[in-house]
């Protein structure tokens, strides 16, 4: 979100840098994009693992960096669409009359911003954090795959490679019930963040 207030705020070359950067994150998929990423910090400069999970007990050094480049290539697109529509909300909201009125009654740009714009144009942007939100877990399947990782989504693969029904069942129901409740959740944010949408 800071990307978006940023991009709104600031314009010039840091609001375009921030565009440009949430474009490349957005037309990427986050397999094609962990590739590259092997490619580029394991392969070429070797800064980081390839592939493999370390666990925190064995080496908890060992287990941030093979964290690094999955947890990047999942929160990729969600950061990058969080901030694309931040931005397109926060240039919405900063151009309406009760900001005008707000600057008009001398509360400082500070306030006028964080308390009452950003607030304002959450509404959109809690929706798009719901949907990338469900995109991630079911983008997991593939990164996990990729990058050699026990998680859900290998045992899902392997489930259904297994023809174990009941193991896919499980795991099915999981992300079902996880896709429930971040709807729930984003259900229940709009009545905090707008009254006139709370169920009496």
């Amino acid at each position: 979100m800071m990307l978006g207030v940023a991009s709104a705020l600031k314009g010039g070359w840091v609001g375009r840098a921030i565009d440009a950067f949430s474009l490349v994150g957005l037309i990427f998929p986050s397999f094609w994009l962990a590739l590259v990423l092997i490619s580029f910090f394991a392969v070429s400069l070797r800064w980081l693992p390839a592939t493999g999970y370390v666990f925190f007990s064995e080496s908890p050094k060992d287990w941030a960096l093979s964290l690094v480049l999955p947890i990047f290539s999942v929160a990729m697109y969600s950061i990058t669409s969080i901030a694309k529509q931040t931005r397109d909300a926060m240039n919405d909201v900063m151009g309406r009359d009760f900001v005008r009125a707000l600057r008009a009654c001398g509360l400082p740009e500070r306030s006028v911003i964080w308390k009452h714009a950003l607030r304002n144009a959450a509404l959109p942007v809690v929706t798009v954090l719901g949907l990338v939100m469900i995109g991630a877990i079911s983008g997991t399947v593939f990164v996990e795959r990729v990058f050699v990782l026990p998680g859900l989504g290998s045992l899902a693969v392997s489930a259904a490679l297994n023809k174990d029904i009941l193991l896919l069942q499980g795991v099915t129901l999981y992300f079902t019930l996880m896709t429930v409740a971040i709807n729930l959740l984003v259900d229940l944010s709009y009545g905090w963040l707008n009254p006139k949408v709370r169920v009496s």
